[in-house]
């Protein structure tokens, strides 16, 4: 895969819309499948409740759309916002074998500058996006604006391992290993490069944590999986 385009949201988009058609294969191969059981438990701690409005941003192939619209039901509403195109399609064609054409909407747009006014959603969700936005304080300060007051902001991001012994495990594992998964399962190498460098630039729990209390939310609280290579974070917009 060559990387035409130069500024960096340019090469973001177009890794992601390179990669789009084995993008869920590769999830379950670097994170062992695990990451369907995060989403899961994410889903449990999160206060969605039936007849909510919802917004999936960085939606990708839609996974997290889709839990989100069965935990709102049929009186609830979905909306599913991601920059690429490519990756939308792999989401539309989901939606539909789901038959949550009723409750999902999928729509292309930036994360920076959501088109949406003040107060708009009850629950509002990024996952595996933010380290790839040009700017992730601009992200949740977006995603708090458009979360009703009282509404909550969570985000599943991959994170580092604070243990020592762990975390040089992690090292090997994702700087070396999940690029050379890239090359064989997905045939892009650069892309999975790209995306384990992003993994390693991330804050820390701790950074994001402060980051979510200085975009104005309050009862921040995390917690990590896989011994801290992933963790999610919780945000309330106060009254």
């Amino acid at each position: 895969m060559a990387l035409t385009n130069h500024t960096p949201e340019d090469k973001v988009q177009q890794i992601f819309d390179h990669i789009a058609p084995q993008y869920d294969q590769m999830n379950s191969v670097i994170s062992l499948g695990t990451h369907r059981i995060w989403r899961k438990n994410v889903m449990q701690a999160m206060t969605i409740k039936r007849g909510d409005f919802a917004l999936d941003l960085c939606c990708g192939t839609g996974d997290w759309t889709l839990a989100l619209a069965d935990a709102v039901g049929p009186a609830g509403q979905v909306v599913g916002l991601d920059f690429s195109t490519v990756m939308l399609k792999q989401a539309t064609a989901k939606v539909r074998a789901a038959g949550r054409e009723d409750r999902i909407t999928l729509r292309q747009g930036d994360a920076m500058h959501l088109p949406y006014p003040d107060n708009s959603f009850n629950v509002v969700t990024i996952g595996f996006g933010l380290r790839n936005v040009p700017d992730a304080n601009q992200v949740l300060r977006e995603m708090a604006r458009v979360v009703k007051p009282g509404g909550q902001v969570v985000c599943l991001e991959t994170s580092q391992p604070t243990n020592p012994i762990v975390h040089a495990g992690w090292q090997l594992y994702f700087g070396h290993l999940v690029p050379l998964m890239g090359r064989v399962v997905a045939h892009h190498y650069q892309a999975y490069n790209y995306l384990q460098q992003s993994t390693h630039r991330f804050v820390s729990v701790h950074e994001l944590a402060t980051m979510f209390r200085d975009a104005g939310l309050v009862k921040v609280h995390y917690t990590q999986f896989n011994l801290g290579a992933a963790a999610v974070h919780f945000g309330t917009k106060p009254y």
